[in-house]
């Protein structure tokens, strides 16, 4: 029975750092403040010339070279994000054209907001094992600087810029790579997290862009409550699929959005932050590029291992959640 494994993985993150004493002088806070409610120390933040497409790029060139693979060989391409280049065309196009992916490949972006990544996971997974497709890239990659609101201090302290990307091939081994993946989303809860303008239901005019209404808005308390009911849900759901208990998981890669929500989903799960990656701390919340940013970093870090299982969770705007079981 045929499997798809991860054969590489890379990511990207500007050199530029905002740390907390930085927006200590841009809004009314402190980096106490901002630490204790949300683990963040800094986080790095894109270039003026840098568009989303280029910090996707960067990641997919070192997720490629990790896997040994030319993006000549590439012929699915997946770009989930929240901070496209432009709402036309995709961003996946762009990249195709900097990379220099074929032109018979099939690109395409997904929007799932800080579930993007898993959600992409899954859509190459079952293209791959159809034998439609060969080789497949994916990428989660953010520039959500530029839609944030950096007069609003509840919000603008927790985003930051970044990109982290996959490759994805099918083997003839059993039991291996992906095992399995649990998705889901929730519509009631859209209005928790949102950009109000800049979209048919409000385009953009002189007032929206006054009221910095094509930024981020979020409701934090209601946030907290459905993102560790969700991730525990289909952290759950993954291990009794596959008759795993919490203690056989090697390593947990949540999506990186606030401290607390971590913990607290480890607490319900009862696995031991030792056995949580966290990176929160140095890149705050970078959505679709933070599972994978978080991945690639632990597997440098020696944290993967051949063998280990682990558990990828997230949650984002939509309400949007999921969960995938991976074997190295």
């Amino acid at each position: 029975m045929a499997s798809v494994i991860i054969a590489g993985v890379g990511s990207y993150a500007p050199p530029k750092i905002l740390t907390n004493h930085d927006l200590s002088k841009m809004v009314d806070t402190s980096d106490e403040w901002i630490f204790t409610r949300s683990g963040i120390r800094e986080r790095r933040i894109a270039g003026a010339d840098e568009a989303c497409s280029d910090l996707a790029v960067k990641a997919a060139n070192a997720a490629l070279a990790d896997a040994k693979i030319k993006a000549g060989d590439i012929d699915l391409l997946i770009v989930a994000t929240a901070s496209p280049d432009t709402p036309l065309p995709s961003t996946a196009c762009y990249v195709q054209h900097k990379l220099g992916v074929p032109g018979h490949a099939t690109c395409f972006d997904i929007a799932a907001a800080c579930s993007g990544f898993l959600y992409a996971l899954e859509i190459a997974y079952g293209q791959l094992l159809t034998n439609r497709y060969k080789r497949a890239l994916i990428i989660g990659a953010e520039k959500l600087s530029t839609v944030t609101d950096w007069t609003d201090r509840t919000t603008c302290v927790l985003f930051g810029d970044a990109a982290g990307a996959a490759v994805l091939i099918k083997v003839d081994q059993p039991g291996i790579g992906i095992l399995g993946s649990d998705l889901g989303a929730d519509g009631e809860f859209a209005d928790n997290l949102y950009i109000p303008a800049g979209g048919s239901k409000r385009p953009a005019d002189a007032q929206s862009v006054a009221e910095h209404a094509h930024c981020i808005r979020m409701n934090g308390r209601e946030v907290f409550k459905s993102a560790v009911r969700v991730m525990e849900t289909v952290a759950r759901e993954m291990m009794e699929q596959h008759n795993l208990s919490p203690d056989q998981i090697d390593l947990v890669i949540p999506h990186q959005a606030n401290i607390r929500i971590i913990e607290a989903l480890a607490g319900n799960l009862k696995v031991p932050m030792e056995r949580v990656y966290v990176n929160l701390d140095r890149y705050g919340n970078t959505s679709s590029a933070s599972i994978p940013l978080a991945l690639d970093e632990a597997r440098r870090a020696g944290r993967i291992k051949p063998g280990n299982l682990t558990l990828l969770v997230a949650f984002g705007a939509g309400l949007t959640y999921g969960a995938t079981l991976i074997r190295w």
